[in-house]
Order: structure tokens, then sequence, then C-alpha cells
């Protein structure tokens, strides 16, 4: 019995130090990457990594992850907001959406080879192993042909209850609403359910692809995605709804592209408002699980 509780407790120990070596080498990278255009990135990354470490098992206070005094005190003066609010306000995405859109803004959207270069390049710097605190594994170009690349990455949180309660977060606060209806109509466990309320058909000229980060190779759609968005071959295999790149990719393609939205069929969504209360509640109840008190704000980068 003694030597599974001390097996335990060194595997606890060895995932609270990926998470912590993790989110201190993101906080890094964004401040080196980091521009006089894209401090908001950075305001928002920092909140996104404490409320994540807030909501741990076990948690992780910013001073537990900024180990440095000397910076830990110039974050608090340069960016006060995620130190003041990452105990009662929700991020809106998770962390490695602002590296990815940090890298983006840098790079040019047109320079797609580029963007995965160097998502993989910080990628590597990252510690793995069977947990991945913090690190996404896939990313997704979406366009029409001709139009802008909209990038986006995997749900990179720590843990499943983290995961459902970030994808709950994002389909309340910053994903396109069909995009969200779709998640939020799996995410509730309707699956069974023969008439969906939801489900988004992509025009014929969407190209929505995705790439195992580290291999460069490309991953064709899990069944999740298959079922929510109608994406062709998709495989047998059935991530979390939510969780995909595929999601946020989406999200900004129908955010900015009017005529994509325009021709998505959608299934009537006559239960979109029911939906959305029901995963207020879930969050909220996920939220109650991790001793977290919700002021019901998300917060809002400056």
């Amino acid at each position: 019995m003694a030597a599974r509780e001390e097996q335990a407790n060194r595997a606890a120990e060895w995932r609270e130090d990926h998470f912590r070596s993790n989110a201190f080498r993101i906080i890094n990278i964004m401040l080196e990457l980091n521009s006089e255009h894209a401090t908001v990135l950075v305001d928002e990354i920092l909140h996104s990594i404490f409320f994540l470490g807030k909501i741990n098992d076990p948690q992780h206070p910013p001073e537990s992850i900024v180990t440095d005094a000397d910076m830990l005190d110039g974050l608090k003066i340069i960016y006060p907001r995620p130190f003041d609010h990452f105990s009662s306000q929700l991020p809106k995405r998770s962390p490695f959406s602002c590296v990815l859109d940090m890298i983006v803004l840098l790079t040019g959207e047109e320079n797609e080879e580029e963007i995965k270069k160097k998502v993989r390049e910080i990628t590597k710097q990252l510690r793995r192993g069977r947990t991945r605190p913090l690190i996404s594994s896939t990313i997704c170009v979406s366009q029409i042909p001709n139009s802008v690349r909209y990038y986006g990455v995997s749900m990179s949180t720590a843990g499943r209850i983290p995961g459902r309660i970030m994808v709950a977060a994002s389909c309340l606060s910053s994903w396109d609403r069909y995009v969200a209806g779709a998640v939020m109509t799996y995410y509730l466990n309707n699956a069974n359910i023969p008439d969906f309320d939801g489900i988004i058909r992509l025009p014929e000229n969407v190209r929505c692809e995705a790439f195992n980060i580290l291999q460069g190779t490309h991953l064709p759609p899990c069944r999740a995605c298959g079922n929510m968005f109608g994406l062709r071959s998709p495989t047998d295999h059935e991530w979390p709804y939510g969780n995909c790149a595929e999601v946020e990719s989406l999200s900004d393609l129908f955010k900015n592209v009017e005529e994509v939205r325009e021709q998505a069929t959608l299934i009537v969504a006559n239960n979109m408002e029911e939906n959305r209360r029901s995963v207020q509640t879930e969050l909220e109840h996920l939220l109650r699980q991790r001793n977290f008190t919700w002021d019901g704000n998300f917060f809002t980068p400056q």
C-alpha cells in the first residue's frame, strides 16, 4: 500500500512539474515574441494560464508559475489585470490559441508553412509525456478559394474537467454562434436524439485541413468533426466535442467570411438558447467542483 501511495505521489509531482514548466516556458516565449501591437495577447495568455493554474489539482498560483521574483513584479506592473481577475473571471480560450495568434500576426497569415514550422518549434520546447499540459497537438487551416487563411489549434488545457470548462467557456463567449451551436449539441450528450439542432454542413468550396503539429502530417477529421460539420472521410476515432483544432479555425472563418455563413446549411437551431442555458449550468457545476467562484464575466484582454 505504501509503495502504491508513493508511486501516486511521484506521478502527481511529475504532472505538477510539467504544468508549471510549460506554463513558465509559454509565458517566456510570448514575452520574447511580443511586439507593441500584440500586448493584448500577452494580457490574455497570462490570464488564461493563471486561471488554469487556479482550477488545477493541485492549484498553481501565479507565484508558483513565475518563480523569478523580478519577472513576477514586472508582470504585475505591466499586466495587472490577469492577476486581478484570474480567480474570478473565465478566459475565452485556452493558452496555445494566443501563441498561435501571435505567430500568425508576426508571420502573416499567407505564410502557412512558416506558421506551421514556428508552431512546431515552440511545441518542441515544451515538456510532454503521458499528459501534455497546455500543449496543442493539432493545427487547422480553413479558407475558401483566394481568401485569408484562418488558423486554429486543439484545446490546450490540463485534464478532463479543465478541458470541459474551457469548451463551455469558448462556446458561450468567443466561438461563432453556428460553430458553438454544433459543439453544444454534442457537449450536452444529445448524440442519440434524432432531430439535432445546430449541426452545420459546410459549403463545398470550404477547405478545412488539420495537421499534426510535431510531425507536420495531414490529419483526417475525427468522427466528432464529421458529425458536427459534415467533414468528408472522418476516422472512427472520436475526440471530445469542441477539443479539435477544426472548431477554432472554422469559427474564425465563419466570423470573417459572410459568404460561408450564408451558404452553410444549418439544421434548424430551435433549441439554441436552451442549449446555451444548459451549457452554462454545466459550466457552473464544473467550476464549483474546482472551488472556483465565478463572477459571471469573461476576461477581456487590454
